[in-house]
């Protein structure tokens, strides 16, 4: 018993120092912003409390509308196109010469950073990049298209350059899934006579469910929380065309000064998103197998 009280409490001092980061850095600026969120909060003067004005101005403002709906796109486009990564997972579990090589390349826009992921993106897609050049070179465009400066591509382009990054990192969580499964079934499945593509949607899929609900679980949460490349590429523009919540917020928290407003807008936006991980996670559970603990 004293053994294993002891080996519990190394186990606690392990993860001790990562905890004191998450409660100083994550938890208590969650906690202490919402207070702010009924404040007319100056940095330098007295503030004042203003009680649900923040949030009344919020319900109001057309502005915050508009990063929501973007964020609502980015969530409805952004996870369903992960599934891909299940192809990518396919692919790189078959034992062939060299596998771990496009393993690893795969995987290293996981490890750069999306900042600089962003700038090198942003060269590709500008009207003098490497992709206009080539799509005119080859006939497919007549004139250079401006991706992050045109409405109309901006927001599809970042949410390219979301899933492009993050398909090597759902790459390897699926490659983890496909290696589980017992070859048996598979091998069971071909000599009854099943073809490579019955054995996918019979066998390879089913057992993946809860590896597919766990990355769609995650994908919608960085979908929402998208952040980085936006605000680095586009700044929300051209005009409100790619603004999303995470970027409104820290625009009218840092650009405007107003702490108060952007709380607000923070609280509102992490209520929906709690109620979005719930629905998602009790649906999961029931149809993908994932469990409550």
């Amino acid at each position: 018993m004293e053994n294993k009280l002891k080996k519990s409490l190394i186990a606690y001092l392990f993860i001790l120092p990562a905890m004191i980061f998450l409660v100083i850095f994550v938890f208590y600026p969650i906690v202490a912003s919402i207070p702010l969120a009924f404040y007319d909060y100056s940095v330098v003067g007295q503030s004042k409390f203003v009680g649900l004005a923040n949030f009344s101005r919020a319900i109001h403002d057309h502005e915050f509308w508009v990063s929501v709906e973007n964020s609502i796109l980015f969530v409805g486009v952004v996870p369903p196109l992960q599934l891909l990564s299940i192809l990518l997972a396919i692919f790189v579990n078959r034992k062939i010469k060299g596998i771990s090589f496009f393993r690893v390349l795969y995987y290293i826009p996981v490890v750069t950073s999306m900042v600089a992921v962003s700038i090198t993106w942003g060269w590709i897609f500008d009207p003098h990049g490497l992709l206009n050049t080539f799509m005119i070179e080859h006939g497919i465009f007549n004139k250079p298209i401006s991706f992050l400066n045109d409405p109309r591509f901006a927001l599809l382009s970042l949410m390219f350059i979301t899933m492009w990054q993050g398909l090597g990192y759902y790459m390897m969580i699926y490659l983890a899934g496909l290696q589980s499964i017992p070859k048996e079934l598979e091998e069971s499945a071909y000599v009854d006579g099943a073809t490579r593509t019955q054995a996918l949607y019979k066998i390879t899929i089913p057992l993946l469910k809860p590896y597919i609900w766990l990355c769609t679980f995650m994908s919608i949460l960085s979908a929402v929380r998208v952040f980085d490349v936006v605000y680095v590429l586009t700044n929300g523009g051209p005009g409100d065309a790619t603004m999303v919540t995470s970027v409104y917020q820290f625009q009218k928290a840092f650009t405007d000064f107003n702490f108060g407003y952007a709380s607000a807008i923070g609280l509102l936006v992490a209520i929906l998103t709690t109620a979005l991980s719930i629905l998602v996670f009790i649906y999961g559970g029931r149809k993908g197998g994932m469990s409550y603990y």
